[in-house]
């Protein structure tokens, strides 16, 4: 399918490994020209080449945290007018309990996953809407829509950033630039892979197993985990000219563990 964004740019924040590679890949494969950042050099560089090698664009990587100003600057200066902007990160660590992070904590987590999205939005949805097109995704966490304790540095901060998308982008509509939300549930990510190899070692069973017990425990309908490609293909379709009617939205993406009519 032809999603008619051949020749965009765009920029991907976060876009070194799981949701946000396979969204710079899947806008790659569409003709996309991809600004990508992290914190890590190494693997950035790796991801940069493995998709300009997959798909023949041009993709730049840029050495940045997006939750300073300082990395913001960065990401703007190596593509100054994107089309396209998708932001994701690596998620804060699981809470034991709400008394566990200090003021401290909650303010690196506010950073990267509420203060830095709406600064990169700032900066770049104006430009947008002068060029009559634009397309902005988040990339955040169900734990905005279904609360829960050990996620309590991710759920709030995304919880907010759903809120603030929403304000904003009935203002934008008009001017062929859409916001939207991806809140994805349980995914087999290099942090999940982390965690469920620790688990395997301190309980003396197999990674499986800890995979098992944790799809049953969280209670997920698919019995698996997602898979960071389709929440790449999704980003790609809420990127391309089909995207325009969609506006503000939030779309989870959890194999069925929320339910809600609406």
């Amino acid at each position: 399918m032809e999603l008619g964004i051949k020749g965009k740019k765009a920029i991907i924040a976060g876009g070194s490994a799981g949701m946000g590679k396979e969204s710079a890949l899947a806008l790659a494969r569409e003709g996309v020209e991809v600004c990508i950042s992290a914190r890590g050099e190494a693997r950035l560089q790796a991801t940069a080449q493995e998709i300009a090698q997959a798909t023949g664009v041009r993709v730049i990587p840029v050495v940045a945290d997006h939750g300073t100003k300082e990395g913001r600057a960065s990401l703007l200066e190596a593509c100054p007018e994107p089309d396209i902007l998708v932001i994701t990160c690596s998620p804060p660590r699981f809470l034991q309990s709400y008394l566990e992070p200090e003021p401290e904590e909650w303010m690196n987590a506010l950073s990267t996953t509420l203060l830095g999205p709406v600064e990169l939005m700032r900066a770049t949805v104006g430009g947008m809407a002068k060029r009559g097109f634009g397309r902005v995704v988040n990339i955040g966490t169900i734990a905005a829509k279904r609360p829960h304790e050990s996620r309590l540095l991710s759920g709030p901060p995304r919880a907010a950033l759903c809120n603030y998308t929403a304000a904003i982008s009935s203002g934008l509509a008009k001017h062929n630039v859409a916001i939207n939300n991806i809140l994805p549930g349980m995914f087999n990510t290099a942090a999940m892979q982390q965690r469920f190899e620790t688990l395997s070692k301190q309980n003396g069973t197999t990674y499986e197993q800890e995979v098992d017990k944790w799809i049953a425990q969280v209670g997920v309908p698919a019995l698996k985990l997602g898979d960071a490609k389709d929440v790449g293909a999704l980003c790609a379709l809420l990127c391309s000219q089909y995207a325009s009617f969609i506006i503000g939205q939030s779309i989870v993406i959890d194999g069925g563990q929320l339910f809600s009519t609406f």
